[in-house]
């Protein structure tokens, strides 16, 4: 896809959404952590169900600590693989208490030492809470990447790798919110709503849902 076309497909989606913002909820840096360790492969709106209760008693990596794995699971058991993750959550909050002072670290590698992070949350973390110009490829993602055309790649790693050459500078703060928003609600896996869709005179999409 030639520059001209990516920079009308985010103009367009800057007209629209000019600040996007993650979707999951959250009260302070920690929180979020939390939420982002969560939503792997879950929805948005299943964790923020989740969370609700759970950020009313927890806010600070001391807190879920002081509420234990078990306590923790009370909380999330309506989340996939939450037994996983309830047992990274309080490594990880271990972990910000011993070695980074009780703060999330603004550092990918400090990040992606915790437990439970890993490249896609070190990226959600990094863009929402430090304004750097990650991209934070999850299905969404990999998905509209590929299909309308920005790049041809097989993995996640990859893929952000190859955003990050063909999306200009100016788009890269807000552009994995971009393509989430726009997989999650209009370029849908199963069946995309090609003819509600304001890009797809330039997407490069063959089989378009027409």
């Amino acid at each position: 896809m030639n520059q001209d076309t990516i920079n009308e497909i985010f103009e367009y989606w800057h007209s629209v959404d000019p600040e996007p913002k993650t979707e999951l909820e959250y009260v302070n840096h920690y929180t979020l952590l939390v939420a982002v360790i969560l939503s792997a492969q879950a929805t948005d709106k299943g964790v923020n169900k989740a969370t609700k209760a759970l950020f009313e008693k927890v806010r600070t990596p001391e807190d879920m600590l002081k509420l234990g794995e078990e306590g923790l699971k009370q909380y999330i058991k309506t989340i996939g693989l939450y037994n996983s993750k309830a047992k990274n959550i309080i490594l990880m909050s271990q972990d910000l208490v011993d070695k980074f002072n009780s703060e999330v670290p603004n550092d990918r590698k400090a990040l992606e030492s915790l437990a439970g992070v890993g490249q896609k949350t070190a990226a959600v973390i990094l863009n929402c809470l430090f304004g750097v110009h990650t991209i934070a490829v999850d299905t969404h993602v990999f998905r509209v990447s590929n299909r309308i055309g920005l790049v041809k790649t097989k993995t996640a790693e990859s893929t952000e790798e190859a955003l990050q050459k063909v999306i200009p500078t100016k788009w890269k703060e807000h552009a994995h919110h971009w393509l989430i928003l726009h997989g999650r609600y209009v370029c849908v896996a199963r069946k995309p709503k090609c003819t509600q869709c304001d890009i797809s005179h330039l997407c490069e999409f063959e089989e378009k849902n027409l």
